[in-house]
């Protein structure tokens, strides 16, 4: 099988030269194993509940049964007040979370990685890509590899300066516009901003450009080696704008260049 060469683009948005593009950027998309990928890592996000077996129940309360003239809920002996039933004072919930509960979402490490391959794959498709919502008519092809410069950048204001020249002005103006006071009880809860995902730079090295790129709103930078779905897929959906430096490309070749 022949390999597809695409061009690179220097930091004035001009093509510089060509490289070769790995065998994982010819995996299927395959939507359902992505899904299940992206919330397993979700899955292990999320901090295990449960509630002592006995709250609410250590007490001499018990129902007096019927004939009394009064209702029927478990009351303190020696006393009338109402415990141990749910909705009393210090009463059990009825249905509490249970600690010994299975949270996490396990995948088998040959899916898992099936779906990392598809979730990379997706990004050199431009209709996977535009159907997230991103703006790339600007856009002469995809994916977009940019000279392995960009990760010598230490400036936030010349890391936008290069997206301006790739053609990256509407999709910064759509993150910007698209930023919101959350609705409901999250923005009491360290959430109160929220807004929509951006760009994802994949280098080999991050060097300075973590804390550069890093202050533009809606904007990821990670190492080739540190890849997952969830990046690739926010929210299961496959299709993230993604700029690659050649040398991630490069990198990408010997971590997957087998086509298992």
């Amino acid at each position: 099988m022949t390999q597809k060469t695409v061009e690179i683009f220097d930091l004035q948005g001009k093509p510089s030269g060509k490289i070769a593009l790995p065998d994982v950027f010819s995996t299927p998309l395959r939507p359902d194993v992505i899904k299940r990928a992206v919330l397993a890592i979700q899955s292990n996000r999320l901090q295990p509940q449960g509630r002592d077996p006995m709250a609410g129940k250590k007490t001499t309360a018990e129902s007096r049964g019927t004939g009394s003239g009064i209702a029927r809920v478990p009351r303190v002996k020696g006393g009338g007040r109402a415990a141990f039933a749910p909705s009393t004072v210090k009463g059990r919930q009825p249905h509490p979370p249970k600690a010994e509960k299975i949270i996490v979402k396990n995948i088998p490490k040959k899916e898992a990685k099936l779906a990392l391959k598809s979730a990379i794959a997706a990004t050199a498709e431009k209709t996977v890509v535009a159907s997230r919502g991103h703006k790339i008519d600007a856009l002469t092809s995809l994916p977009l590899i940019v000279d392995v410069a960009l990760e010598d950048l230490s400036k936030a204001k010349e890391v936008e300066e290069v997206f301006s020249k790739l053609g990256f002005d509407a999709e910064l103006a759509r993150v910007r516009a698209s930023r919101t006071i959350r609705a409901g009880k999250g923005k009491s809860r360290g959430r109160k901003m929220k807004q929509a995902v951006g760009p994802l730079i994949v280098v080999a090295d991050s060097k300075n450009l973590v804390n550069a790129a890093g202050n533009i709103p809606g904007v990821q930078i990670i190492t080739v080696n540190n890849l997952n779905t969830e990046l690739l897929a926010p929210g299961t959906h496959p299709g993230r704008l993604t700029v690659w430096t050649n040398s991630a490309i490069e990198k990408l070749s010997t971590i997957y260049g087998d086509t298992d």
